[in-house]
């Protein structure tokens, strides 16, 4: 029963903790300086990126928009540029994937 017990919190702390990844590596790559998620701060919150790109298939788009930065899309205000410095490959698409979902 102990032993269960166990392996059922260590499933839940495991599992809490790759759900809070896409807010972690938002929060580390310092992405809240310029977006919340559902308020317009420096750029679009997180709902509304979400929301413009609803039901399209825009992953390798805004994974190209985030590496590269620009301006235009919601507004003359330029993003700057994200090297894998500053936020993996892998943790950028998870953040993306988060994005969208948060229409």
């Amino acid at each position: 029963m102990k032993k269960t017990l166990l392996v059922a919190l260590g499933l839940a702390f495991a599992c809490a903790g790759a759900l809070a990844a896409p807010e972690d590596a938002i929060t580390k790559a310092g992405c809240n300086a310029c977006h919340t998620k559902d308020k317009k701060l420096v750029g679009p919150s997180f709902k509304e990126i979400a929301t413009k790109y609803k039901g399209q298939d825009v992953s390798a788009k805004l994974f190209d928009k985030v590496r590269k930065g620009g301006s235009g899309s919601f507004g003359p205000i330029p993003m700057s540029p994200n090297p894998p410095e500053k936020i993996s490959d892998g943790d950028l698409k998870d953040v993306i994937a988060w994005i969208l979902k948060q229409s």
